[in-house]
């Protein structure tokens, strides 16, 4: 496996990271993420498949590109592949051609061969899509048998709409994947937030899907504001500061969920994925280190299988709410990931609406909130 870094910005493409002496093999697979306004625009993508020539190109909207130990607004960071024997493939589909995200998430992954299936990478409007419904169709559909990992595109802080392509000009409601095969191939993960919780455990008692109305009988908006306190009147921006922590009913996990919108008519909440009824909550709140510290721990925990070597490329998936909070510390946060991974692991990158990865190894994948989320690949 050999893999090169670029960043798009400027009008020109400049070479990052690399791990090739020399090179031979022509790039098979290049995943980029960058701003929507530069993705949409079709001079642009034309550039990029002009540059890269027969490999796959997925393309992913980004509230903010990573590449290596810097963050960057307004470029486009990519990542180029050529593998020896491991194979893959892609898929895509658009979840405004089935009823529910559900299904286009069991549709995105249904074609896909199982045999000898490692992982499968996925990039996903971040949007129109609602992320919990996505990984459940996918998870029915590969029965837990493998790890998925990947995000939700972003849109700035605007959220107001996103895009994600395969191989064409990225456009709201797509979805993508690609799937690794063979023997040869390692992949592991790693995924930690680093929020604090505080008050009391509460159980959710209205909701629709992510639409939450009520926890403990009384307006969840209302309640929501009542810890808010004095940022109460900058919602829904200010939630990024306050998501929550949510325990799945009939699980001793939590995840943790971000609110998108807040609905002042029917005082309603509107999350990045489902809030079940009966799910117990408590509210949360951010503390600079140890989201940093949290961000570390993700990397150690992605190296483990890994036994004392490195992998060749690292796809960090970070939330858009810790790069809000971390502001100008942002880069902290990934220097972090980049002292555990070391300098010769091409990492790359984005602030997203939604992280996909299993709460732990050999356990079926969660769409997550607010955590750093690493996919780590090398080919032995």
């Amino acid at each position: 496996m050999q893999a090169q870094s670029f960043i798009y910005r400027n009008g020109s493409i400049e070479k990052k990271q690399s791990t090739l002496q020399q090179s031979t093999e022509p790039f098979q697979l290049v995943i980029g993420f960058g701003a929507k306004n530069l993705l949409t625009n079709p001079h642009i993508f034309s550039q990029l498949k002009t540059f890269f020539g027969s490999a796959e190109l997925m393309l992913c909207s980004t509230a903010g590109e990573i590449s290596g130990s810097e963050v960057h607004d307004d470029t486009i960071v990519l990542t180029a592949m050529s593998f020896n024997t491991t194979c893959f493939l892609t898929t895509t589909v658009n979840v405004g051609d089935f009823e529910s995200s559900f299904e286009a998430g069991k549709k995105l992954v249904e074609k896909l061969n199982k045999t000898e299936l490692l992982n499968i990478f996925v990039l996903s409007d971040g949007g129109l899509v609602n992320g919990s419904e996505l990984v459940r169709g996918i998870e029915a559909a590969i029965e837990h048998k493998v790890p998925v990992t990947g995000g939700l595109a972003g849109d700035g802080a605007n959220f107001e709409s996103t895009v994600v392509g395969l191989n064409s000009l990225p456009a709201p409601g797509v979805i993508t994947a690609v799937a690794f095969y063979g023997k040869n191939l390692r992949v592991s993960h790693g995924s930690m937030g680093g929020w604090d919780v505080f008050g009391l455990e509460r159980t959710v008692t209205h909701s629709a899907s992510n639409v939450l109305y009520e926890i403990d009988n009384k307006n969840a908006l209302e309640l929501y504001k009542q810890y808010l306190g004095k940022y109460a009147d900058e919602l829904p921006g200010s939630a990024l500061l306050f998501p929550l922590s949510l325990q799945l009913p009939g699980t001793k996990e939590s995840v943790v969920r971000t609110i998108l919108s807040i609905n002042t008519e029917n005082k309603s909440m509107v999350f990045a994925g489902d809030v079940p009824e009966g799910a117990k909550v408590k509210f949360m709140k951010a503390n600079f280190d140890n989201l940093i510290d949290a961000a570390s721990l993700a990397a150690h925990n992605s190296l483990e299988p890994f036994n004392g070597s490195f992998p060749k490329v690292a796809f960090l998936i970070s939330c858009v709410g810790r790069k809000i909070i971390l502001d100008k510390r942002v880069e902290e946060e990934v220097e972090a990931v980049n002292e555990i991974l070391g300098k010769d692991v091409v990492t790359t990158g984005f602030y997203s609406y939604g992280e996909i990865t299993p709460l732990h190894l050999n356990t079926g994948c969660e769409l997550h909130n607010q955590t750093m989320t690493i996919t780590v690949f090398d080919e032995i």
